[in-house]
């Protein structure tokens, strides 16, 4: 078992895990990125997103971290932000979730960025309790929100001189 940097040829296993990753999620229904779109997400020209892969033995592609750079005003520093990690459920339970966080925080580390974030769903508890055995701790008084879809459209919609944005 070994967790590596993602070339071009693992893409299509990416996104198999996404739509796995989805399904579990019970959000199967909104995953849009296809094969072509990670793939130049990942390994186009400018790349602002990377991905880690975790191999078992076999060669098979059993788990993935996908992540990019964030940044804190407060420490006027970048950091990793990870979108998505998952680990296949038949891979479950030999240390690659494990690996792939080791692997996130010894590039976090070696670019000298001081964390590693991400969200996770309330209702996972296997992963929650995964993180915290990690020593990951909780954002408590924090709220997500994300502007998208129609409301995001009448937010950036041209405004008329003098009148407020998406008006």
């Amino acid at each position: 078992m070994r967790v590596r940097d993602a070339v071009p040829a693992d893409t299509a296993a990416i996104v198999e895990m996404v739509h796995e990753l989805a399904a579990y999620e019970k959000a199967a229904h909104r995953v849009e990125a296809s094969e072509a779109d990670l793939g130049a997400a990942l390994f186009g020209p400018s790349p602002r997103v990377w991905a880690k892969v975790g191999e078992l033995s076999t060669g098979e592609v059993a788990g993935m971290a996908v992540y990019f750079l964030s940044f804190s005003t407060w420490t006027g520093r970048h950091g990793i932000y990870l979108e998505d990690l998952y680990v296949r459920p038949h891979a479950r339970r030999l240390g690659l979730g494990r690996r792939l966080m080791q692997a996130l925080a010894v590039e976090a580390l070696g670019r000298g960025l001081p964390r590693v974030e991400w969200l996770v769903l309330d209702w996972n508890a296997p992963a929650i309790e995964f993180y915290r055995s990690l020593g990951a701790v909780t954002m408590d008084g924090w709220t997500t929100f994300r502007l998208s879809g129609e409301a995001l459209d009448v937010v950036g919609r041209p405004a008329a001189p003098g009148a407020p944005p998406g008006s």
